[in-house]
């Protein structure tokens, strides 16, 4: 592709993480030393915002608040959940790339990189084709992000590191806190953790464990159907062995059926996909009505993806450098395509970036092999602790006030808008 000179767009889009900001400050860093880019903005709310040609001007932030997106978790620019689908809303999909382009051009954008998961990148996968169908010279680069783990083709997503470094924090925690209470009437503490398709959260927890007695002592998982029996005899095993039991729990756990135990079908998401509700504590019943034991359950919920306080150094690091290899990649002349993390090694820990086609990466599940869980599949095995364990690896030094992180925000200085409103 010829030499481009224009402004750069940044937005954000699905679920929030840790590190997400920390591409942001990756991608601004780097535009400041191409001489390509003149601008460099950034969509409010990801792709609904662009929509909405809200528009915010990250050259008047300060260097210093940039460089304090790597410690602050969260969407720094405000994400959203929208969807371009030209197979079920094709007349919707339609204006709404008309009016893309529309403020694509207004603001000269000649630069667009798009941080999210899976139907992220699918957005940036469209707009790219759309691009070279209507003639636009501009180059999208997609960034990965998604404590899910579930992109193909990148060893692993930034993100996904910190939440499990998190998790498996808690359950430590936790298991102290269950096993200094345990007594022979028994205890279970089942603990739900984010994943719905694909349970590398989950499985992930494993890395709390450091003999065979700790925990979790169990971790199910989506790609691993749950049979009752087994399942229950093996919590109380566990219980007659230790006096109590941690379970870690994919929320998108299923059971022999391929059914989702927690899908409330009367409730639909904007995905379509049932509403899920509970998965540990309908657990937790379980136990009790089988076995008579007492159990208690924990969400963790928002705060696994929110914990800037304990995030991995190596995640913070790995999301910056995809942030800045995206940059360096559409201003070399390439556009279609998503950053990936590639694994040199794991002992000692040695990672690269690369690119990979959006057409090979939109719409695609990266699920956990069967070969990394034991036979039984209520634990995984050294596969997936060699994988794992250099992802939590180094702590990030957050400011505090009065004994509490001090995380930044942005000003957010709009751009002037030049259309007129959407229709």
């Amino acid at each position: 592709m010829a030499e481009l000179v224009g402004n750069l767009l940044v937005a954000q889009s699905g679920g929030p993480t840790a590190v997400i900001n920390a591409s942001v400050a990756g991608v601004v860093q780097e535009a400041g030393r191409q001489e390509c880019v003149e601008e460099i903005y950034a969509g409010l709310n990801g792709i609904l915002g662009i929509l909405n040609e809200e528009l915010i001007d990250l050259n008047d932030e300060k260097a210093r608040t940039i460089e304090g997106l790597k410690y602050t978790p969260a969407a720094a620019l405000g994400t959203c959940r929208y969807k371009i689908d030209f197979n079920k809303k094709p007349e919707q999909a339609a204006r709404d790339m008309d009016r893309l382009f529309e403020v694509f051009q207004a603001h000269n954008i000649r630069f667009f990189f798009y941080i999210g998961g899976n139907d992220s990148q699918d957005t940036a996968n469209k707009i790219h084709h759309e691009a070279i169908k209507r003639g636009y010279e501009m180059r999208v680069i997609g960034v990965p992000k998604t404590i899910d783990n579930d992109l193909p083709h990148t060893d692993h997503c930034p993100g996904f590191g910190s939440v499990v470094k998190y998790n498996a924090a808690t359950v430590m925690e936790i298991a102290l806190d269950v096993g200094s209470m345990a007594t022979d009437d028994g205890a279970c503490c089942l603990i739900e953790v984010m994943g719905r398709g694909a349970g590398w959260i989950a499985a992930g927890t494993v890395i709390a464990r450091r003999n065979e007695n700790d925990a979790p002592h169990l971790i199910l998982i989506p790609e691993i159907q749950l049979n009752e029996a087994a399942f229950l005899a093996k919590v109380r095993n566990v219980v007659e062995k230790l006096k109590y039991c941690v379970i870690v729990v994919g929320e998108g756990v299923k059971n022999e059926k391929g059914e989702e135990i927690a899908a409330d079908k009367t409730q639909i998401d904007s995905f379509g996909h049932p509403v899920l509700s509970g998965a540990a504590e309908n657990l937790g019943k379980l136990i009790t009505q089988k076995l008579g034991l007492k159990t208690r359950t924990v969400k963790l919920g928002y705060a696994q993806r929110a914990a800037g306080h304990i995030a991995s150094a190596t995640d913070v690091q790995e999301a910056s450098s995809c942030g800045a290899a995206a940059v360096r990649a559409a201003a070399a002349g390439q556009s279609g395509f998503m950053v990936k993390l590639v694994r040199q090694s794991s002992q000692p820990y040695r990672w690269t970036t690369d690119l990979h086609p959006l057409d090979e990466v939109a719409n695609v599940e990266h699920l956990i092999p069967r070969d990394w869980f034991d036979e039984d599949g209520f634990l995984p095995n050294d596969k997936l602790v060699d994988y794992m364990r250099p992802l939590v690896e180094g702590d990030v030094k957050v400011p505090t006030e009065g004994g509490l992180p001090k995380y930044i925000t942005l000003d957010k200085s709009p751009v002037e808008k030049k259309l007129a409103p959407r229709a």
